[in-house]
């Protein structure tokens, strides 16, 4: 990416740190290895417990954290011998597929509505739902504008954009914010998801904490603002800014690279605010968890002005139920969600632009996992 964090280098010593080998492939990877964790001679398997893990996972959900789903599987296949397919069809999809009883677990970017853990409760034989914060991070706002490599944008101006109130590069706001870059007559060409997203859910409650008087909008997984483009899942609407001169869109940091330029936010700091795993962190340390019993859903506060603070960010969860788990994927389960909660799994997540949960959090997480049933 063009802020250096996933550059080829760090995606090697990514790799390394996990198995030696972690390029990102599909998750129905084949390389399964051995089934005895203790007999695979990689770096990845002695962190890995596999316990009674056996057989295949499904599971579905936010496309925004496949990057790192991607990297665990491979990892943990290659020291249990379990088989993970992992669909990444969209926030929505997963909790639909979980709440349907389709999937061992799903992956969204947003907590579960009231609704939804009722309708858990339906699969989780006498519990419900969860939701596990497991991976954080940036959502960045990346553009294709020849000649442009850097660019100042703020709430009240990306607001406008996405609603279509804004509609050339050399508007007399963006040129306020960026007076000594040279900014070309050229249209606006703003992308946002078709599929419901749990990355449009934080993208624009970003919008709707920051500048309230340009985003009439409720928010939700669905987006609203009339006018724009779309396309489907995080890598659909990276497709979409790369090949398309004037783009604009907001997608989960690993995904701006190769031709996308991640926007750097004026949030009222001391300087603006670039898009990086370092300063995702600062913002989601200061989140709250505000779920009760065992869901341990955040609250992120998206209107932060602490100077190197990224207020666009997310944090991904696994939803889990906490009772009532089928019996021939408990094992599997839980041998995965300990894994990627652990130091070694969360040490992964920095390698390939994404944002550890803070120590705090991740501690109430990995006592949660051992107590699914």
């Amino acid at each position: 990416m063009k802020l250096q964090r996933m550059n080829r280098r760090a995606l090697a010593l990514g790799a390394l740190a996990v198995s030696g080998a972690l390029a990102l492939t599909a998750c129905g990877s084949d390389d399964t290895g051995t089934t005895d964790g203790a007999s695979n001679s990689t770096a990845a398997a002695s962190d890995i417990k596999c316990d009674d893990a056996k057989g295949q996972l499904l599971a579905d959900g936010s496309s925004a954290q496949k990057n790192a789903i991607d990297a665990w599987v491979k990892a943990f296949s290659a020291a249990c011998g379990v088989q993970i397919n992992y669909k990444g069809g969209g926030s929505g999809a997963g909790v639909t597929a979980f709440t349907q009883g389709q999937v061992a677990f799903a992956g969204s970017d947003s907590a579960l509505k009231p609704e939804e853990v009722t309708a858990s409760k339906e699969v989780c034989s006498s519990g419900q739902g969860i939701d596990l914060p497991m991976v954080g991070g940036p959502i960045a706002v990346g553009f294709n504008v020849s000649g442009v490599d850097k660019l100042v944008l703020d709430a009240e101006t990306l607001a406008k954009i996405f609603d279509s109130k804004i509609t050339n590069w050399n508007d007399k706001a963006i040129k306020a914010l960026n007076p000594d870059v040279e900014l070309p007559n050229l249209k606006i060409q703003a992308f946002h998801r078709s599929d419901e997203s749990g990355t449009t859910d934080n993208f624009t409650k970003y919008l709707i904490a920051a500048s309230p008087a340009n985003w009439k909008y409720s928010g939700g997984k669905a987006w609203q603002a009339k006018g724009g483009q779309s396309a489907s899942g995080s890598s659909g609407v990276a497709q979409q800014v790369k090949q398309t001169p004037g783009a604009i869109s907001y997608m989960e940091l690993s995904y701006a690279k190769d031709g996308i330029t991640p926007v750097t936010i004026d949030t009222g700091a001391s300087a603006p605010v670039e898009a990086t795993v370092e300063n995702a962190t600062k913002a989601i340390a200061a989140a709250k968890v505000v779920g009760t019993g065992k869901d341990l859903s955040l609250e992120l506060d998206y209107a932060t002005k602490a100077d190197g603070a990224y207020p666009i960010t997310l944090v991904t969860y696994e939803i889990v139920c906490d009772k009532g788990n089928k019996a021939d994927t408990l094992p599997a389960t839980k041998a995965f969600l300990r894994y990627i909660a652990s130091t070694d799994g969360q040490k992964t997540l920095a390698d390939i632009g994404y944002a550890p949960i803070p120590d705090d959090i991740i501690a109430k997480v990995r006592t949660t996992i051992e107590g699914l049933s």
